[in-house]
């Protein structure tokens, strides 16, 4: 049972709508998704909905949430949350505003810098989809060519550190994980193999994280083999999924079987 558990849709910073992201898992010959936009989880209904299109697809509701810790992004994600929790709902909803001014003053920053993009012009087309993260900002940086990739907008201006971050209002790492368990859901700590620092993980396991991702599109085989020791040290959850956004095709190419996993399997 082949599952992806990491997908973004237009509701965060991917680039296909909810309805073709499981459209596309399904011509994959995917079993199911778990969509686990930033911040949001504006994208389920949608995708439920396209699913029933498909018999036996299976659409987990998930969401991707970040948090700092040690001067480091740490990211969580939380599958089969009840999405429509109250509580849930409110700090998304604070946490997207904040990506608003965030996503303003980085726009001004980089101006500042010297890089003409119109702001206005891409805060209309982000209020579109209700989102604005730094990947929308890198996109625009790429289209205006003054970085050649994500990758490099990142590294050169967006990352933290760089000349045009800009901290947001985030959750802690053990606020984040608490959060995902009062919704419902199995909490999971996103590629913890591009950490600087690995004893967050121990951090995390301290704080009450249910598994780890072991497999993902930016893991070495050594990022595999050490978070897979450390997932069966501890008694974690390993999963697998692609971070897909959509400006490369590896939807599938990182999956989980979700049939092997005791807790997953009990609440498909």
């Amino acid at each position: 049972m082949r599952i992806d558990m990491h997908t973004h849709t237009t509701a965060s910073d991917g680039l296909l709508t909810p309805a073709e992201l499981v459209k596309k898992a399904f011509e994959k010959r995917l079993d199911g998704i778990a969509i686990t936009d930033h911040d949001s989880v504006d994208a389920l209904d949608e995708a439920i909905m396209k699913a029933k299109d498909y018999p036996e697809f299976l659409l987990i509701p998930g969401v991707e949430l970040g948090c700092d810790h040690e001067d480091e992004e740490v990211h969580i994600l939380g599958y089969f949350i009840d999405y429509k929790n109250i509580k849930l709902k409110k700090t998304l909803s604070a946490l997207i505003n904040s990506r608003w001014s965030r996503g303003i003053s980085m726009l001004d920053k980089l101006n500042e810098l010297g890089m003409a993009l119109p702001k206005e012009e891409i805060l209309r087309k982000s209020k579109e989809t209700g989102f604005i993260g730094r990947a929308t900002i890198a996109r625009e940086l790429i289209n205006y060519g003054y970085v050649r990739d994500i990758n490099e907008a990142f590294d050169k201006y967006l990352d933290l550190g760089k000349p045009a971050y800009v901290e947001r209002y985030k959750l802690s790492v053990e606020n984040t994980i608490n959060l995902i368990h009062e919704c419902g859901g199995i909490s999971i700590l996103a590629h913890p193999g591009i950490l600087k620092k690995k004893d967050i993980m121990t951090y995390c396991v301290e704080k009450g994280i249910m598994g780890v991702e072991c497999y993902h599109s930016k893991h070495s085989r050594n990022d595999e083999k050490l978070i897979r020791s450390f997932a069966n040290r501890n008694g974690l959850i390993i999963t697998g999924g692609s971070d897909f956004h959509g400006e490369k095709d590896i939807l599938g190419d990182y999956s989980t079987d979700v049939s092997t996993i005791p807790k997953f399997r009990e609440r498909l």
